[in-house]
């Protein structure tokens, strides 16, 4: 572990910290990048009560990592960052190695979603994988946040610059029929039939 304290302004979960592996203060972690041996080569990683993480060793096992941090030298160490997620703050992304098509799940969050008829579906509040493929969290103002597939069907185009997601709502599961299309209005819920 390293000091001093850091706090982000805009930060992205890299990994969470599981079970201690071994006697020597090594970590089971949940990578969250495409490599996930690739976590060390963010530099420091972050938990957010400030604490600032230098990885020295890291492994593929099954499907985690182990890892091991300076610092942290015993089993009890490790045993006592369990269920620690670790961020990194969002300009430490290499934006340069993206594809014109490609973007990171942190820059979705705040879009709104619009349909072509520019009815608004509420703003991305969160991405998440329960391991059924990838869902956006929805939510309006006064509503309940909705899940929708993260799909091509669903989520038609990504507009980063505009700050908008084109949906198909009848995809999206937010309707039934493409007649209540018609029927709906971002400020009242649904009548049922």
């Amino acid at each position: 572990m390293k000091e001093p304290m850091t706090k982000l302004e805009n930060p992205v979960l890299m990994a969470t910290i599981g079970g201690a592996q071994g006697l020597r203060g090594e970590v089971r972690a949940k990578a969250y990048t495409a490599d996930p041996t690739a976590l060390g080569d963010y530099g420091h990683l972050h938990s957010m009560d400030g604490r600032s993480f230098e990885i020295l060793e890291i492994r593929e096992m099954k499907n985690v990592v182990v890892v091991r941090f300076r610092g942290i030298n015993d089993r009890n160490a490790a045993e006592a960052l369990n269920g620690l997620e670790l961020y990194i703050e969002r300009d430490n992304l290499p934006d340069e190695e993206l594809e014109d098509d490609e973007f990171y799940y942190a820059d979705l969050e705040g879009l709104e979603a619009r349909d072509d008829q520019g009815v608004s579906y509420g703003t991305v509040t969160g991405v998440f994988d329960f391991g059924a493929g990838d869902l956006l969290e929805l939510k309006g103002p006064g509503k309940r946040p909705v899940l929708i597939p993260f799909s091509e069907a669903s989520v038609l185009e990504i507009d980063l610059e505009a700050g908008t997601l084109l949906i198909d709502p009848l995809a999206a599961g937010l309707v039934d029929d493409p007649e209540e299309l018609s029927k709906f209005t971002p400020d009242k819920p649904k009548k049922k039939k």
